[in-house]
């Protein structure tokens, strides 16, 4: 469910997932200071958060990696697995675990650090619930450093890549190294609009959720090197 799903003037409706208390209760402080957010329900672990996802359809769901019963990445595959139009926001103490990518292959919409600031945390809950991916910048860096550390990929092209077209692949590029979709227009020379179309005939053709997806996929192939 995105923004425009939503009724005119409705707010933003958030569950909050965490096994820590006084950290949900922090989290509520902050939304609920927001007249366009609304914390409709709140989990202390995976297995209660989808539960609740199935049964309150928020639009985002703030979800802990590391909790008791079912983990966040589970609960994260679970709610994406049952088609919910629901999107999933992550939150760790870590910035890079073996849980940061099983998030994003699950189809986590965004990964953000605990102590990311309360605006900032307020702006990727409505970027989220807008439709779009969020990840914070120091946790896409170590990301980025952890495909740098693999072998080289195979010289093959996989077979999901060899349905895009010569420009979406190029789209998909830049797409990969962080550009917004203003950016890569004005560096392709075309409109927004265009490459907003690009994107969303990559994502429907490699049967991707996000660009974040799109970003994982596209340096786990070797399309995009680190650096490169």
């Amino acid at each position: 469910m995105t923004a425009e799903d939503r009724a005119p003037g409705r707010p933003v409706r958030v569950l909050l997932a965490d096994d820590q208390p006084l950290l949900r209760t922090g989290f509520r402080m902050v939304l609920g200071a927001q007249p366009d957010l609304d914390v409709v329900g709140e989990a202390g672990d995976g297995a209660e958060a989808v539960d609740l996802a199935r049964r309150l359809l928020p639009d985002v769901v703030l979800m802990d990696v590391r909790m008791p019963r079912m983990d966040g990445v589970a609960a994260t595959r679970a709610i994406v697995e049952s088609r919910l139009p629901v999107r999933v926001l992550v939150l760790t103490t870590f910035d890079l675990d073996e849980y940061v990518v099983g998030a994003l292959r699950a189809g986590a919409s965004g990964f953000l650090a605990k102590d990311v600031p309360a605006d900032d945390l307020v702006t990727a809950i409505r970027t989220v619930a807008a439709g779009e991916a969020v990840v914070a910048p120091r946790i896409l860096k170590r990301l980025l450093d952890r495909f740098a550390a693999l072998p080289d990929p195979l010289e093959t092209t996989p077979p999901a890549l060899a349905t895009l077209t010569e420009r979406e692949r190029e789209v998909l590029v830049q797409v990969a190294r962080g550009l917004s979709n203003a950016e890569i227009a004005r560096k392709l020379s075309v409109s927004e609009t265009t490459i907003k179309t690009h994107v969303g005939h990559v994502l429907t053709k490699l049967g991707l959720r996000d660009r974040v997806q799109a970003v994982v996929l596209a340096y786990e192939s070797g399309l995009v090197r680190p650096g490169a």
